[in-house]
């Protein structure tokens, strides 16, 4: 028999071996919905102890599974790729059941828009960058968590008012996706980031909370910021 098959057979083996665990298929599903998730989080969905909970995430990281996280003093869990998601998917339509959606518990005032440090999260900011990505205006191939600015993605932002160029010479990361604490995504960060934040105020898309990291987003701010970035049809 060819060697390669056996490695193959060997290989699907142990990854349908890690999914076949109930904590771990638990933990797996939870994360289908893209939203990453900590340990402790995790130990609870499984309904294992932290250390159990430890020990399973260590098996479906080894098996390329599962990969981490670091956001400052946190960590936190995904999906490895969008082709292990893929197969989770599969495998969930051939068991017949329904997936749980994610409830973030951030009061709303906080969860619609924020600062961090000095760019924007929150929902308004996640889906700003997935939007960014999704029409290729930033690179994530260059370096690992860090983004460059697609030719596309630097016409459109100097369009909005960006100092592209003023911004690529600052001695900081000059764009890097963020994990966002209350949507479990990434919103844009770095350099780039706090740029849009800036932009957004003055625009008045946005406002500062006097007391608070909460930003107002008046429904006319939001219509434009989304139309500034192609999201929707201008007024």
């Amino acid at each position: 028999m060819d060697a390669d098959k056996i490695d193959a057979d060997d290989r699907l083996a142990r990854i349908a071996g890690a999914i076949a665990e109930p904590a771990r298929a638990r933990m797996l599903c939870c994360l289908l919905d893209g939203h990453a998730r900590t340990s402790t989080e995790l130990s609870v969905v499984a309904d294992v102890s932290p250390s159990t909970a430890s020990a399973h995430l260590a098996r479906l990281k080894d098996d390329a599974l599962l990969e981490q996280l670091v956001q400052g003093r946190h960590r936190y869990w995904r999906l490895a790729s969008r082709d292990v998601a893929a197969a989770l998917e599969a495998l969930l339509v051939v068991a017949g059941v329904p997936r749980a959606p994610f409830e973030p518990s951030t009061p709303t005032r906080l969860r619609q828009a924020r600062t961090c440090y000095d760019h924007m999260a929150g929902t308004l900011a996640v889906e700003l960058h997935e939007h960014c990505l999704a029409q290729g205006w930033l690179d994530d191939a260059s370096a690992p968590g860090e983004y460059a600015l697609t030719p596309d993605g630097a016409t459109h932002f100097v369009r909005l008012g960006v100092d592209v160029a003023a911004l690529r010479k600052l001695r900081r990361r000059f764009a890097c996706p963020c994990l966002d604490w209350s949507e479990r995504k990434p919103h844009l960060g770095g350099a780039l980031g706090a740029a849009v934040l800036q932009l957004a105020l003055a625009k008045g898309w946005v406002e500062q909370d006097l007391d608070s990291r909460a930003l107002a987003v008046p429904a006319r701010g939001r219509r434009a910021m989304l139309a500034a970035f192609g999201l929707v049809s201008p007024a």
